[in-house]
């Protein structure tokens, strides 16, 4: 096993989030890696430090003018002389038929929703999550004796809500896709699996006609549920990628043994398409007790989760996404490392 991390990706700190309404607390904050990164510590386990793999993987799924917005919309938003706040945020979005003429113009194209902020060290971060996702990948694509089936990567912000060209649920770049897409060069089928609370449309979005990436996602019903546009069950995919889109919807309230009989409906489906290589989006946020959870798994539940993945006896790398009760990440984390590293 290799965890991977990096310390840029405490620099994104958001003061603003906009939803339903009205201005709300930040979730997704720097003391989630904090706490994250303890479970490896108290476990004894090492974790590295990634490295710069590139911006070239990331242009291969996200659009060039959309990249360049994450990099530089705050310098472009200080420079307005007038009052605009310390994070570039918007109450208008226009994705189509917007030109992008200003960086208020940009705002309204790029930022699908009021919960991705970009402040001043935003891009340092979003940029290092993306690499620490990238480092597994390329230990996958240089390894030639598989002694590094699992590879679990300590990323934020989050990827799984980030379209080709646009940010939204704390997410900025779609670090599975970039990663599924770096690994098509030696691997031929890639499948990903979505077991974080919220339904990942940014993936699904990304690889909705193809079928050399299997999407499947076990996540809260998005009725009145972020991202609320996406993640029935009827979505199933277009053109040759129809059947190769897999989503399991969870009705509000459901119970820890009704989370694992669609997580079990899911793994069904790896095993069908018998993929090369697994990507694991992996929410803490299906907790019991965590803030925007819509079910109820216990912390021996992730146990249960890392148990069921490895027994599928596949290269997997894990992306730890979703999670916002902080006070259990670390305890949540090490119950999870301990499914892949414990004999039963």
């Amino acid at each position: 096993m290799k965890i991977y991390s990096h310390e840029n990706q405490k620099l994104h700190h958001p003061k603003s989030y906009f939803s339903r309404g009205q201005m709300r607390e930040p979730q997704e904050k720097p003391e989630r890696l904090v706490e994250l990164l303890k479970a490896p510590e108290e476990l004894g386990l090492a974790v590295t430090t990634a490295k710069d793999i590139g911006i070239a993987p990331i242009l291969a799924v996200h659009d060039l003018d959309y990249v360049d917005f994450l990099k530089h919309a705050y310098d472009e938003w200080m420079a307005i002389d007038e009052e605009m706040g310390e994070e570039v945020q918007t109450t208008v979005y226009i994705q189509n038929n917007n030109p992008g003429l200003g960086i208020l113009a940009k705002a309204a194209k790029y930022q699908a929703d009021g919960s991705a902020p970009i402040g001043k060290y935003s891009w340092t971060s979003i940029y290092w999550s993306a690499q620490t996702a990238l480092n597994a990948a390329d230990t996958l694509l240089n390894d030639e004796d598989s002694q590094n089936n699992v590879q679990i990567c300590l990323t934020r912000p989050a990827g799984h809500h980030a379209r080709k060209n646009a940010a939204g649920g704390f997410c900025y770049l779609n670090n599975a896709a970039i990663i599924a897409q770096h690994l098509r060069q030696k691997f031929q089928k890639i499948a990903i699996i979505d077991t974080d609370m919220h339904h990942g449309q940014g993936i699904q979005e990304i690889f909705y006609d193809r079928k050399d990436v299997l999407y499947t996602s076990v996540h809260g019903s998005p009725i009145n549920f972020y991202p609320v546009v996406a993640g029935h069950e009827h979505e199933r995919g277009e053109g040759e990628g129809y059947g190769y889109n897999i989503n399991f919807p969870m009705p509000h309230g459901t119970n820890e043994a009704g989370f694992f009989h669609y997580v079990d409906r899911s793994i069904e489906s790896l095993k069908i398409f018998d993929p090369d290589v697994i990507v694991h989006v992996l929410g803490f946020d299906v907790y019991k007790d965590d803030p925007q959870a819509k079910c109820h798994v216990s912390t021996e539940g992730f146990k249960t989760l890392a148990q069921k993945l490895k027994a599928l006896n596949k290269p997997i790398i894990v992306l730890v996404e979703g999670g916002y009760c902080i006070e259990k990440l670390n305890e949540n984390l090490q119950a999870f490392i301990s499914g892949f590293t414990s004999e039963k």
